[in-house]
C-alpha cells in the first residue's frame, strides 16, 4: 500500500519561504512520478509542480515558475517543494501526488496521478 504524507506546511508573510516535504511508503520516489499540486475552497486541484523519476526532469505551473523548486532526496524516500517569494494567492491547501506509469511521461493532470497525500496547509498573510 502506498502511502505519501506530507508536511512543512504552515502561515508565512508574503515574501517569505516554506519548504514542504513529502515522504513516501510502499513505492520508491525514484521509481515514480511525483507531483505536487494546490486546492483552494471552491475551485478544482491544479497543478504546481511535478519530477520525473527516469530523468530527473521538472516541470512547473507558469504561476510558480522561478519561484518554487520541487526535488527528491531518494535516500529519505521523500520529495520536496521549496517556495520561495510566497504571495497571498499562492495560499492553498497542498497536495503531494505519485504516478507509477512509464519513465518517458510525467504527467500533470490531477486524474492521471494514482496516489494521493493528504494535504498540507500554506497561508501567505499580506
Amino acid at each position: 500500500q502506498v502511502q505519501l504524507v506530507e508536511s512543512g506546511g504552515g502561515l508565512v508573510q508574503a515574501g517569505g519561504s516554506l519548504r514542504l516535504s513529502c515522504a513516501a511508503s510502499g513505492r520508491t520516489v525514484s521509481s515514480t512520478h511525483m507531483g505536487w499540486f494546490r486546492q483552494t475552497p471552491g475551485k478544482e486541484r491544479e497543478f504546481v509542480a511535478a519530477i520525473s523519476w527516469s530523468t530527473a526532469s521538472t516541470f512547473y505551473a507558469d504561476s510558480v515558475k522561478g519561484r518554487f523548486t520541487i526535488s527528491r532526496d531518494n535516500a529519505y524516500n521523500t520529495v520536496y517543494l521549496q517556495m520561495a517569494s510566497l504571495k497571498p494567492e499562492d495560499t492553498a491547501v497542498y497536495y503531494c501526488a505519485g504516478y507509477g506509469g512509464s519513465g518517458w511521461y510525467t504527467p500533470k493532470t490531477v486524474k492521471e496521478y494514482q496516489y494521493w497525500g493528504q494535504g498540507t496547509q500554506v497561508t501567505v498573510s499580506s
